[in-house]
């Protein structure tokens, strides 16, 4: 028999391969039928904590927690234990494509494999609920993942954006735009309820990069908000200036994104009318100035609108402190990640608590049963505690000490997947 030579860095390459591919059967693996996980430091997402508690499972929901002895399944006694985390404002299907620069005119095919991507970067850093406003796209991304057992977050999707303009014809170039009737953009709700859509986008203002104007009209935006909440759907608003806010507010709208530059007076006006407020104040725009060379020159992605963005963020501190100080105000979690920041969503949280002053329990909470309630799933996850959804995620430290060790995720379950393991 003749003599068998081995390449060793083709032996190599083969062993390699045959690692991620168990690695990758391991990440999307469904967890056995009863599940126990010690905790050394678990924060329950409702604003309580306990050291060495012993967390049951069966069937991908949460069955006890208490104080046990004996072997578990998984042993997490070096780690924090929390509720999976919940970012209620994201753009899953950003990216950057072959050339390096935002992606816009990529095909359908390309759009769902960065999707894919993106859903397993964020998922394995611990958010297993993102809430993407959003596209059509939306939609085939969630049935991939689902359809493939593909890692990624459960996906919330509002299909469509709305605007001042939904509904007309464009018209030629050069000549403005006619601004939708209430009747246009009510119809506009309903298709979107249609397509499947979780929640309505729309927006009130103009972008940050160009002034953040009220651009909705008053009947507009009672139009729209109106009719989403005839239809039982919730209403998310991109909103910057002060204006355009207390019009939202007033017409009906049930959450307020971004309000750089929201006075005292709207903010409290969000709080008596138990509206939720995102307030995007520490990854989007840095996220941006960090990619300026793959956005610039692309839309009002000009010179005049980093400088707009890089005036916004510690004007976005300010106001974040101003809406910490206001009684009742319902702070939830949210990023508007976009191309770039995937992955990175939790830096949000940091910098509430750094640079804002929030207390890292209260970010915690509204990381995760707060964000989760404004998006009706208060009695689904967000919090770990019996009957609920065993989203979990462990990261290395104290939180509560230390909000950064947040980044610092080693285990991550959703329902009855365990995704990642220390």
């Amino acid at each position: 028999m003749p003599e068998i030579h081995y390449d060793k860095r083709v032996m190599m390459r083969i062993l390699f391969a045959l690692t991620c591919s168990c690695l990758a059967v391991a990440a999307t693996s469904q967890t056995p039928t009863t599940v126990t996980i010690r905790a050394g430091r678990l924060i329950d997402g409702r604003g309580g904590s306990q050291e060495n508690v012993v967390v049951r499972l069966e069937r991908g929901k949460i069955v006890s927690v208490g104080k046990a002895n004996g072997p578990v399944t998984y042993d997490l006694s070096k780690y924090t234990l929390l509720p999976g985390f919940i970012d209620v404002h994201v753009h899953i299907l950003w990216h950057f494509g072959k050339d390096g620069r935002f992606a816009q005119r990529d095909t359908p095919e390309e759009r769902l494999s960065a999707g894919a991507d993106n859903a397993r970067v964020t998922v394995m850093n611990g958010f297993t609920t993102v809430q993407s406003v959003g596209e059509r796209g939306d939609l085939d991304l969630r049935a991939k993942l689902d359809k493939g057992s593909l890692p990624g977050p459960r996906i919330l999707t509002s299909v469509a954006q709305i605007n001042e303009y939904t509904g007309t014809p464009r018209g030629e170039r050069g000549t403005p735009r006619v601004l939708a009737t209430p009747d246009q953009l009510r119809a506009a709700v309903r298709d979107a309820k249609s397509a499947g859509a979780d929640l309505i986008k729309l927006f009130a203002s103009a972008s940050i990069r160009d002034g953040g104007k009220q651009t909705m009209t008053d009947e507009q935006l009672q139009a729209v908000c109106g009719e989403a909440n005839a239809l039982g759907l919730r209403t998310l608003v991109h909103a910057h200036s002060s204006e355009s806010l207390k019009a939202s507010v007033l017409a009906g709208c049930k959450q307020m994104e971004h309000g750089a530059f929201a006075n005292d007076e709207v903010v409290k006006l969000m709080a008596d009318r138990g509206v939720y407020f995102d307030p995007n104040i520490g990854l989007v725009l840095q996220n941006y100035i960090e990619n300026r060379t793959k956005y610039l020159g692309i839309g009002n992605y000009t010179d005049e609108g980093f400088a707009a963005m890089e005036k916004a963020i510690p004007l976005n501190v300010v106001m974040f402190k101003h809406a910490l100080a206001t009684p009742g105000l319902k702070i939830v979690y949210g990023t508007d990640a976009v191309a770039g920041a995937h992955g990175r969503n939790i830096e949000e949280a940091v910098v509430r608590v750094r640079d804002g002053g929030q207390k890292p329990m209260d970010a915690i909470v509204s990381l995760t049963s707060l964000s989760a309630e404004s998006l009706g799933l208060g009695n689904a996850i967000g919090a770990i505690a019996p009957g609920l959804e065993a989203d979990l995620v462990a990261v290395d430290g104290n939180p509560l000490t230390d909000i950064a060790a947040l980044r610092k995720v080693v285990f991550v379950m959703k329902g009855d997947q365990t995704l990642r393991k220390p």
